[in-house]
């Protein structure tokens, strides 16, 4: 039972965080984040992760209806057209680069911390299915290599790093580097502060 209350409490603190900045201050670091070019399909994915936590602020649910008619049809089209599932349930945090497009698959109970890189071919699920919300938790600055796996309710530190094609099954501490199949440690640095 204590892993199901663990994702609430960082929801909390994490949309804390992130009430301070605004819908369109929150997608201006992201245009920035992808090098100010709204054509990478990574920058339309997070804008309209964005607009999707955004519209659940709108109240009475009346006029947030079209809204989420608006939502399902961006978020299809993201999903259909450039490979990125990235729902509005994802707690992402700022300034989160999705470096380029396909095969890129993230759990609704994800965590993503801020400054995070995700490359093509990443999934970041679930392990078990009779375990269907344990979702891997990204501290901030994390890189994530191409076609890089992590499933189940495993931490990643912040400063670490993913290498390409690994499968992560456990923990990564902070600075570290996890290559392989299954991911091993290969190298430790400093943990990174701040």
């Amino acid at each position: 039972m204590n892993s199901s209350t663990e994702p609430q409490l960082i929801s909390n603190v994490t949309q804390s965080e992130q009430s301070t900045l605004g819908l369109w201050e929150q997608i201006k670091e992201d245009w920035i984040a992808h090098e100010c070019d709204w054509t990478k399909p990574g920058f339309r994915a997070v804008a309209v992760h964005r607009f999707g936590v955004w519209r659940m602020t709108v109240e009475p649910k009346l006029l947030r209806a079209p809204l989420s008619m608006l939502y399902r049809a961006l978020y299809r089209k993201i999903r259909n057209n450039y490979g990125i599932e990235l729902s509005y349930s994802v707690q992402l945090g700022r300034r989160v680069i999705i470096e380029h497009q396909g095969a890129i698959v993230i759990h609704g109970d994800c965590v993503i911390g801020d400054d995070t890189i995700i490359r093509q071919g990443v999934t970041l699920g679930n392990r078990y299915l009779d375990r269907p919300f344990d979702a891997p938790k990204l501290g901030n600055r994390v890189n994530v290599g191409a076609g890089a796996k992590i499933f189940g309710n495993v931490n990643i530190g912040d400063g670490a790093n993913i290498g390409a094609n690994a499968v992560v099954l456990c923990n990564v501490p902070a600075g570290a580097t996890a290559v392989g199949i299954p991911a091993r440690i290969i190298e430790s640095k400093q943990p990174v502060s701040g």
